[in-house]
């Protein structure tokens, strides 16, 4: 795939050539796309959708956000077409929304029609778990690889999914119409773990690294709100068990949106399960967090002016 992909989710409609019409007209509008498909439709268990490529991320945004787009949509809704989701975006980066799977796949040639079942076999099974959104598919495009788009309501339900013996019992019909084994493009959670899949088999970021990197954030986040946001609660009266529990809501926003994600780009490579699962990635990895630990124990137990239990000295 290209450095940056937008798939966008619709409600069927009663008519899937309207629908394909209209998706044409919308293709006219991203001349700078590197790849542009519709869905398979049609179908009852796979959504509808487009997916459109760009060689730059830029370039992406710059096309959800055109005016054209925008009046595409608006005359897709007047014809009954909806989106059913927001906007999904995969970047190079391996940036994508939470809970949701991008598997590629490379078909085997006169195979489409066995693919499109498989797949359909899957989303089948799919929806018997818990937070099972749908599944996409993208028929093969230049060079015979096609896509596929799963959504689940939570990362952890997904990763259920892709763990269960259910899915391992359905990938079968699958396997059968491809060239190669299918992989997962990587997905980073909010909290830094990481979903591969190579060679038909999961892999999720060992729990023991995950931990050790939201300490070394977690630590000097309670630390500072201890000592910066707490006297602000106490000045305005807040009763220390609802100081603490506004603190904690900070905390936790922090982060989930902000300094997870960025902390996880950081140690994207040592999170990876797959790229990271080496002895001596891991070691490296653990050695900096571990070096990190010191230098926030050393600045927090230095620096009189950031001891919240202090605070008040001059």
């Amino acid at each position: 795939m290209s450095a940056a992909t937008v798939v966008t989710i619709f409600h069927p409609t009663n008519d899937s050539a309207d629908f394909t019409a209209w998706a044409d007209e919308v293709r006219s509008t991203a001349p700078a796309a590197s790849d542009f498909r519709i869905s398979v439709l049609g179908h009852p268990h796979l959504d509808w959708g487009i997916a459109v490529s760009f060689a730059d991320e830029n370039a992406l945004h710059a096309w959800l956000d055109s005016a054209a787009r925008q009046r595409m949509l608006r005359t897709g809704a007047g014809l009954g077409i909806l989106r059913a989701t927001a906007d999904l975006v995969f970047t190079a980066d391996g940036d994508m929304p939470p809970g949701v799977g991008l598997f590629r796949h490379t078909v085997a040639p006169d195979r489409e029609d066995e693919f499109v079942a498989a797949e359909a076999i899957l989303a089948e099974a799919s929806a018997r778990f818990s937070g099972f959104e749908g599944c996409c598919t993208f028929g093969p495009g230049a060079g015979g690889e096609s896509f596929a788009v799963l959504r689940f309501r939570t990362e952890r339900q997904l990763v259920t999914w892709l763990g269960s013996p259910e899915r391992l019992a359905a990938l079968g019909p699958l396997r059968l119409s491809l060239t190669r084994e299918f992989s997962l493009v990587s997905s980073t959670t909010a909290f830094g773990a990481t979903v591969r899949t190579e060679n038909g088999r999961t892999a999720v970021t060992p729990k023991w690294k995950t931990a050790m990197l939201i300490l070394l954030v977690l630590y000097p986040t309670v630390m500072l709100l201890s000592r910066f946001l707490g006297p602000v609660l106490d000045d305005v009266g807040a009763a220390p068990w609802l100081a603490m529990w506004l603190s904690q809501v900070v905390s936790v926003a922090a982060l989930q949106w902000v300094l997870m994600p960025f902390a996880g780009q950081r140690f994207r490579r040592w999170l990876d399960p797959v790229d990271g699962a080496a002895a001596g990635v891991s070691a490296l990895g653990a050695a900096v967090l571990v070096g990190g630990y010191l230098v926030t124990l050393a600045v927090f137990a230095a620096v009189q002016w950031l001891q919240y239990w202090d605070y008040s000295r001059t």
